[in-house]
């Protein structure tokens, strides 16, 4: 099916958005449009074993058992419907359409019903109603052909998906809330699986896969096509939680059609009630809301990282609160399978990030903690760079991370960096932010890549050789150093620090203030380059004037404040036999891991500041992975000769367009 047919579907469920207007706000059509598409597929989906269901019904009419088990088998799917009503006999009965909708509704399984409870159905059929128009409504849908032959499952994604995009649009959401560009998807997935190829195609192999943001389920059915495609006898079992109801709906009404236990897929927060946190999976992957604070859940989030350690999924670290990307990928990672003595076992993620979660915080903050729990056990297999505007609800870059506890001999230790941010064409029509796409040759040459990045990176003379690098782990982290200098001091009695020491609150406390900074005003205009003698000069006059020179800490510390000014030539203080460090001159470097920070101190800093040192007691691990820093290439600027030629054009250009005017 090409994508004309997918818009014209679209555009037919969408047709009812026409008789909503004037009844229905723009943002609420989708309420409407979403469960009757779903409704109508369910339908076609049954039509075929229609009959056999009846009689089932009609055969174990009035005995007292659970015919569950035998209505799933006469269906042929792990749901049906007990009542003999379709839509177009619904329609064909205005005065009794509610009643009548309300009994077929009430006929399906307990899991086919739980999907369009999520819609909040029955409201939206008492509200039609209202309004008389359910009986049109339900008449729009019974022309609308969706039967399996017609539109197969993978299709069908793609008109919810649509669907889905313009309802987001009239409510003024983001369809990337929601879903997934197909094209990223696909690439996201074979770079996944890519490795295991030829484990997944032995006979009889099981394999399991999850998606904890899992939306319409198109990255669980993309994974699922992927691996039947390398083995038709494979058995795959796919999972997935949403959070957002009528995602939720359609990715479990679509499991449901394709044969997958749609208990599978939980509705909830992943980071508050995980559903999955006991299983273990082969295969892990998904596309979290860029940038979404997770405030709602923190609670129960700094609960679990302060209380349960190890035995909980967020003992490396907490994100900044206004992203919860990095909370995703721990809880990813708290569900890879544990690698087996012999190396069988384990896990493949993929997710998908903006920029922040590679260089965000400083070290010794969550996030740097993350990354380098995460570099540390060597689960980074691999980050790559994609196009910007590829998405439809943002059109900054975006980067595949892809990690597992099982890596190949060669990228032990490693990690790949793959830039494929030229790898794209250019839309014909633009769909919201989304103006580029990945075409079949982009993503067969990045697969392509991707399996060949180790040898392409160590071949200069590969043709894709600029385009991937490998690192070892440690390449991403440093010491983040504090470099001090000492504080040097002149003293001096001004206009200006005597207005400070008036101010100060230990002088302010004296029983005779006033009379002490009159005395010390005796000195007005006065230096020292030391403190001693500055403390002489101003215990002598303060005496001299009858007073008793003041003690304590609090007091010294507010004198050295007000009459100590900042001089490069001034005298050092010291503190206990040292140093005392200037936190005015305080700077921070990153050393890269394993570099003799004090050699670092003098090739770099102490050719400029020879009295620098570094306050050990303050040094930081942290771990960033700078991609585009790797990727720079330089380009020069235009020589001067030819911008300044191009500038004489341009003024001659404009000189003649004057001339025209004025004749």
């Amino acid at each position: 099916m090409n994508s004309s047919k997918h818009t014209e579907l679209a555009n037919h469920a969408w047709s009812v958005a026409d008789l909503l207007r004037g009844d229905y706000k723009q943002s609420d059509y989708g309420k409407v449009i979403l469960p009757f598409t779903v409704l109508r597929r369910l339908e076609c989906v049954l039509e075929p074993t229609r009959e056999k269901v009846a009689e089932t019904v009609a055969r174990f009419q009035g005995q007292d058992i659970d015919t569950a088990y035998f209505l799933r088998k006469a269906s042929g799917h792990s749901f049906y419907n007990r009542s003999d009503l379709t839509l177009k006999k619904i329609a064909a009965d205005p005065r009794n359409a509610a009643k009548n909708l309300q009994i077929y509704v009430g006929a399906f399984s307990d899991n086919a019903r739980e999907v369009l409870d999520k819609y909040e159905f029955a409201q939206q059929i008492k509200r039609l109603d209202g309004a008389d128009l359910l009986y049109q409504v339900i008449g729009r849908f019974t022309d609308l052909d969706l039967h399996p032959e017609t539109v197969p499952n993978h299709n069908m994604g793609y008109i919810f998906e649509e669907l889905i995009r313009r309802f987001a649009e009239q409510s003024n959401e983001t369809a990337g809330e929601h879903f997934t560009p197909r094209e990223v998807i696909k690439l996201m997935v074979n770079l996944l699986i890519a490795p295991d190829g030829d484990a997944l195609q032995v006979p009889g192999v099981v394999r399991t896969v999850m998606d904890p943001a899992c939306g319409t389920g198109g990255m669980l059915s993309a994974a699922e096509d992927h691996i039947l495609s390398l083995n038709p006898d494979a058995t795959v079992a796919v999972y997935g939680q949403e959070l957002n109801p009528e995602s939720w709906a359609i990715c479990r009404s679509d499991l449901m059609i394709k044969g997958q236990d749609p208990e599978h897929i939980a509705f909830g927060n992943s980071f508050s009630d995980p559903a999955h946190r006991r299983d273990r999976f082969d295969y892990i992957l998904a596309n979290p809301p860029f940038g979404v604070e997770w405030k709602k859940v923190k609670d129960e989030v700094e609960y679990e990282h302060k209380h349960m350690g190890e035995a909980g999924r967020f003992a490396a670290g907490l994100p900044r609160i206004n992203d919860g990307s990095l909370l995703f990928l721990q809880h990813m990672i708290s569900m890879m399978k544990p690698v087996d003595a012999k190396g069988g076992g384990g896990s493949r993620i993929a997710i998908v990030f903006n920029g922040s979660p590679l260089f965000t915080g400083a070290a010794g903050s969550g996030e740097s903690e993350i990354r380098r729990w995460i570099l540390e056990n060597d689960w980074l297999e691999a980050i790559v760079a994609l196009p910007d505007q590829l998405f439809y609800n943002t059109g900054i870059s975006t980067y595949f991370w892809i990690l597992t506890n099982r890596k190949s001999p060669d990228h032990k230790g490693r990690v790949v960096l793959l830039d494929a941010r030229d790898q794209f064409q250019k839309m014909r029509k633009s769909l919201g932010d989304k103006r580029k796409e990945l075409g079949k040759r982009h993503i067969a040459d990045v697969t392509r890549l991707y399996r060949e990045a180790v040898e392409a990176a160590a071949d200069p003379d590969h043709e894709l050789h600029a385009k991937v690098k490998v690192f070892d782990n440690s390449a991403f982290g440093y010491q983040r150093i504090t470099v001090e200098r000492p504080l040097k001091l002149r003293f001096e009695v001004t206009e200006e620090t005597l207005t400070a020491l008036a101010a100060a609150k230990p002088v302010q406390k004296l029983a005779d203030a006033e009379a002490f900074v009159a005395a010390v005003r005796t000195l007005l205009g006065s230096t020292w380059a030391t403190k001693s003698e500055c403390l002489v000069s101003l215990k002598d006059a303060v005496v001299a004037a009858g007073l008793l020179w003041p003690t304590g800490a609090p007091f010294a510390k507010a004198l050295r404040e007000a009459v100590g000014v900042r001089d490069p030539e001034g005298e050092v203080q010291k503190v206990k036999g040292e140093p005392e460090p200037d936190t005015e001159l305080r700077d921070y470097e990153n050393v890269p891991l394993g570099e003799d920070v004090e050699e670092y101190l003098k090739r770099e800093v102490h050719p400029h500041v020879p009295d620098a040192w570094i306050d050990h007691t303050k040094t930081k691990i942290g771990y960033e992975i700078p991609f585009t820093r790797h990727f720079y290439v330089y380009e020069p600027p235009r020589p001067l000769a030819e911008i300044d030629a191009e500038l004489k054009a341009l003024e001659a250009e404009i000189q003649a367009l004057l001339g025209e005017v004025t004749e």
